[in-house]
């Protein structure tokens, strides 16, 4: 089954634990710590729309789409009682274009570690690269192994690995062990990876 048909379906069906319905703290605190400030935003994989809308709250103006169209509806559904600029698209960002680049501003939760083989990784971290104007920052929250397999869990990734696959397009500026927003008694361990874009890309 396809990636698009597989988040389709769980969208329909509500197998969905990595939607808490609320913007996951480790986005929030960056924001509100003041590093990242209010700009052109692209978020991938938005599922419901949640981070987008709390980013639009806060002035930022939003892009934000997903491969599944049930989640797009649901978040424009959300999106429709709330102020704020902020768009959805229904887009596989592997194979399209996004509307509106470039932007400032990408963010993305379990996008990038979504993809196993380092090739696909490779060119997610350089399409996200050609999003954003150069200096453009990337936040990614990607699965942690240091906490054990999970069952089930996000997929999970090395910091060697992490590295390997964003460095010839990003400075890295800290990557951190946390763990995603969750309403699980013990939540899948996260690394909060926040980089910038090189002005000269390699690779």
């Amino acid at each position: 089954m396809k990636a698009k048909d597989r988040f389709e379906q769980r969208y329909v069906s509500g197998d969905l634990p990595w939607n808490v319905g609320r913007p996951d703290f480790n986005l929030t605190e960056i924001v509100e710590s003041g590093f990242v400030k209010k700009c052109k935003t692209l978020e991938i994989g938005c599922g419901t729309g949640d981070n987008s809308i709390w980013l639009a709250k806060k002035e930022f103006e939003v892009t934000a789409c997903d491969v599944s169209m049930t989640a797009i509806q649901k978040a424009r559904e959300k999106a429709s009682s709330v102020e704020g600029n902020c768009n959805f698209h229904i887009i596989d960002f592997m194979k399209e274009s996004i509307p509106d680049l470039p932007f400032e501003f990408v963010f993305d939760r379990g996008c990038l570690h979504s993809f196993d083989k380092r090739r696909k990784q490779k060119i997610f971290s350089k399409k996200v690269a050609f999003h954003l104007i150069n200096g453009g920052l990337w936040l990614s929250l990607i699965g942690n192994p240091d906490s054990g397999p999970r069952t089930p869990g996000p997929p999970q990734h090395s910091a060697k690995k992490i590295i390997s696959v964003v460095e010839p397009f990003f400075e890295i500026l800290s990557l951190k062990s946390s763990h995603f927003d969750s309403d699980q008694p013990v939540p899948a361990r996260a690394w909060v990876c926040l980089m910038r874009k090189r002005v000269r890309i390699t690779g």
